[in-house]
């Protein structure tokens, strides 16, 4: 096998060439180097609308690559330590779902953990599969989901020997590791291939002090936000593949049933020079990155009040490893929600977090971040909390258990639905997803059983003006439900 030279870009390379040919254009896209868009033109730049291209002879063709695109994956799988890398333009979610199509047929089942992001659910309603879920662990003086334990896997392929994937996230939102490589040795004694939700590690492969990924404890498959943390643009993304257990040429046919065949090249050549920065300057860029990640979590916790969790969390339950990139603020003891502290942040500081919950806020601290603003992050943290002061706050965590699945997702889908009060669901099944965004956690799934707990739960996150997702009714006071309405 030839080696690869990392500081090449054999698709941003071919981009910038044809740039340079100044082709007169009579393909689309229309705004022909944006000279049909002037406002655009003027905004975003000449380099970028002519970047804006389609597939043509010497830019490959991304439903079907055989020359520059199929070379810039080459060069992705042999950095992430996969055989075969796949560039996605709908972000993981399209990866994940490509995943879960390519190892499960309708009427199999999927061990899946209930923290699982909402494009699982879509997955598995695509596919026609089962679902069979496991509990994640709480932590419940954070008030947060953390991994799956392995032995929860291992007794559930016990019980489940048939399921023909299990389903992993690492790591979590809030940067939990579960015991991945026991994960994969119990799955694959059983036959079973294992899934990798990597969303939020695209990172992890080029530093020794993170967390091990997917590729490199012998999973199967597994889908990665370059774009969250490798330094390429919004909505791209890579699916990695490795091992004889799912056919590339299953994943290929999957990935073309909803693969646009107009790939944007802008995207795909973002994950090109993103590959090459992080195979060849990742590991001395993500050092700084970790001093950063623990420079910020020193100055936090010395906050009355405050306290930013790391790796004293290791080896509590659902916590094998952590990747130290995601600062988690716990800010319960100020008297505050999470909710409230990020848009305090937003309102009074002009700083963005990237998500909030009940007692926490979290940053996602990257390759792109400074020292000064880790520190005007940090200065706003102690002014919010010397305003606030500290109060003994009781823990009042509260997750509804996880709700009974009496319909499979796809058939709850796909089933006469109609919309009643939220105050009315208890003991109706569920015809969409309610979750909260982020993370994009479902908080009851299509096919479950509505408990009153859910329905306090959900209120409880209204009330608190959480961002809701998944329904209907965007403001979700009715629920769709299954059944007809009356008189159809």
């Amino acid at each position: 096998m030839r080696r690869i030279d990392h500081t090449k870009t054999p698709l941003f390379t071919a981009l910038k060439e044809h740039m340079n040919k100044d082709v007169i254009p009579f393909h689309v896209p229309g705004h022909k180097y944006g000279r049909g868009n002037p406002e655009l033109l003027e905004f975003f730049g000449e380099n970028t609308m002519k970047a804006d291209v389609n597939g043509m002879e010497d830019l490959d063709n991304a439903c079907n690559p055989i020359s520059v695109i199929k070379e810039a994956e080459e060069y992705a799988a042999d950095a992430f330590g996969a055989e075969e890398a796949f560039f996605l333009v709908n972000g993981t979610t399209s990866g994940i779902q490509a995943m879960i199509m390519s190892a499960v047929r309708p009427g199999e089942q999927i061990i899946i953990p209930r923290n699982a992001h909402k494009s699982t659910i879509g997955g598995i309603i695509l596919a026609g599969a089962i679902p069979i879920y496991v509990p994640s662990e709480i932590n419940e003086e954070l008030g947060i989901a953390m991994g799956v334990s392995a032995g929860v896997i291992k007794k559930a392929l016990e019980i489940h020997d048939f399921a023909k994937a299990v389903f992993v996230v690492n790591p979590t939102y809030y940067g939990a590791v579960s015991d991945l490589k026991s994960i994969v040795r119990s799955a694959h004694r059983n036959g079973t291939a294992v899934l990798v939700d990597e969303a939020h590690g695209a990172h992890m492969h080029f530093h020794d002090e993170f967390p091990l990924t997917a590729m490199e404890v012998g999973a199967d498959m597994s889908a990665c936000s370059t774009h969250k943390t490798g330094g390429s643009l919004t909505q791209s993304s890579i699916l990695l593949l490795r091992g004889n257990m799912i056919e590339k040429e299953v994943v290929k046919q999957v990935l073309n049933l909803n693969f646009t065949t107009s790939a944007s090249y802008l995207l795909m050549a973002s994950i090109d020079t993103s590959r090459k920065l992080m195979a060849t300057q990742g590991e001395a860029m993500l050092t700084e990155t970790l001093e950063l990640c623990r420079y910020a979590r020193k100055r936090l916790n010395e906050i009355d009040g405050v306290y930013a969790f790391g790796r004293e969390l290791v080896g509590t339950p659902g916590c094998f490893d952590l990747d130290e990139t995601k600062l988690g603020i716990h800010v319960r003891r100020l008297g505050i929600t999470g909710f409230e502290m990020e848009k305090i942040l937003r309102k009074e500081y002009n700083i963005q977090v990237e998500m909030s919950d009940i007692y926490n806020v979290m940053a996602i601290i990257t390759l792109g971040d400074r020292k000064e603003d880790i520190d005007k992050l940090v200065d706003a943290v102690a002014d919010i909390a010397k305003k606030q002061g500290v109060h003994e706050v009781k823990n009042i965590v509260y997750m509804p258990d996880m709700p009974e699945l009496i319909v499979s997702p796809r058939d709850a889908f796909y089933s006469p639905k109609r919309a009643i009060p939220l105050e009315e669901c208890a003991g109706h099944i569920c015809a969409e997803m309610i979750m909260a965004y982020p993370p994009g956690i479902p908080i009851i799934c299509p096919g479950e059983r509505i408990t009153k707990d859910i329905i306090d739960y959900v209120k409880l996150l209204k009330e608190e003006e959480c961002q809701m997702q998944g329904t209907a009714d965007p403001y979700v006071n009715y629920i769709r439900v299954l059944g007809r309405s009356v008189g159809e």
